[in-house]
């Protein structure tokens, strides 16, 4: 039987998430490689005044992803496909071949600080639940103006959405919600109006950066976040992942398309959760584990018995 493996977005950070990372050979060698590669010591950007950054937060979570992807490979748990919310999409491009570590660590740590330097303060992103896509975007068509943006940005369930923009627009975005039947409809701590049209410019320099590294053909298929497609393609990749920061996510429209895949068992890389409790309630006849919740342990041997029958 058929495994995925999933890699979280920011929001899924928790203070010592790597500290917290099985104890495997597989997961010391990653660390130590991206120390060298990083130039610092990278155990320590897990406290939480570390997390404060949003550079240092996409950092970790590219860590944790490829660390426990490998300490999973080398227990004979080899993905069909793979996928990544937002940041996450990076640990995907290195598990499924096309991306080396080596490439990501630096390309990530860069996408983090330009974020973080083009939109300092005013910004934000809000969730929305209880609304679908349809009906949000009339409400964000009726709200956002030239000096008050505002766009969907993530669509995790058909009625879990995600809008992004200024301050004054989420205000107005997420009281609209509410009247109009959303029955949760608030700011989230981040300040970084991803996924949306603001991010432009900074999807324009990741292009810059990336086509001068090499891309190789994956090893599985990629599942993609602007389209939620599989990719084949290395061209293809490297346009989802330069371009992506620019795109809403269209997460569940990934997830189910993996499960078209023929993935009966999906597995998430730490420290995310949110996937797994997405895939079991939205996606009839599967299975889904954290690994941050149940253990490098559980998720081998689950993926044993579904290998065997």
């Amino acid at each position: 039987m058929m495994v995925a493996f999933l890699f979280p977005g920011q929001g899924a950070q928790v203070e010592g998430l790597l500290h917290q990372l099985p104890g495997h050979p597989e997961v010391m060698r990653t660390i130590e490689e991206a120390s060298e590669a990083l130039g610092l010591d990278v155990g320590a950007l897990d406290s939480a005044e570390a997390l404060r950054s949003t550079a240092v937060v996409q950092q970790a979570l590219l860590i944790a992803g490829v660390a426990t992807a490998r300490a999973l490979m080398a227990e004979h748990v080899h993905p069909a496909a793979v996928a990544g919310m937002s940041i996450g999409a990076f640990g995907a491009a290195v598990a499924c071949g096309t991306l080396s570590f080596a490439d990501a660590l630096p390309l990530v740590r860069l996408r983090g600080e330009m974020m973080q330097a083009a939109f300092p303060g005013g910004y934000g992103l809000a969730a929305i639940e209880g609304l679908d896509e349809a009906h949000l975007e009339v409400i964000v068509d009726q709200v956002g103006t030239a000096e008050s943006p505002v766009s969907i940005s993530n669509i995790n369930a058909p009625r879990q959405l995600v809008v992004a923009g200024s301050d004054a627009a989420l205000d107005a975005v997420t009281a609209l919600a509410r009247r109009h039947g959303a029955h949760h409809a608030e700011r989230l701590a981040v300040s970084v109006p991803s996924h949306c049209p603001l991010l432009q410019p900074v999807a324009d320099r990741l292009e810059q950066e990336m086509a001068r590294l090499p891309l190789r053909p994956p090893s599985m298929p990629y599942v993609s976040n602007r389209g939620g497609r599989p990719l084949s393609d290395a061209e293809a990749i490297r346009q989802d992942l330069a371009t992506g920061v620019a795109h809403p996510v269209r997460w569940y429209d990934a997830l189910e398309v993996t499960r078209e895949l023929g993935v009966e068992l999906f597995i998430e890389m730490p420290p995310g959760h949110v996937s797994t409790r997405l895939v079991t309630e939205l996606i009839p006849g599967v299975r889904a584990v954290a690994v941050a919740d149940q253990g490098l342990r559980y998720a081998t041997v689950l993926a044993a018995r579904h290998r065997d029958g």
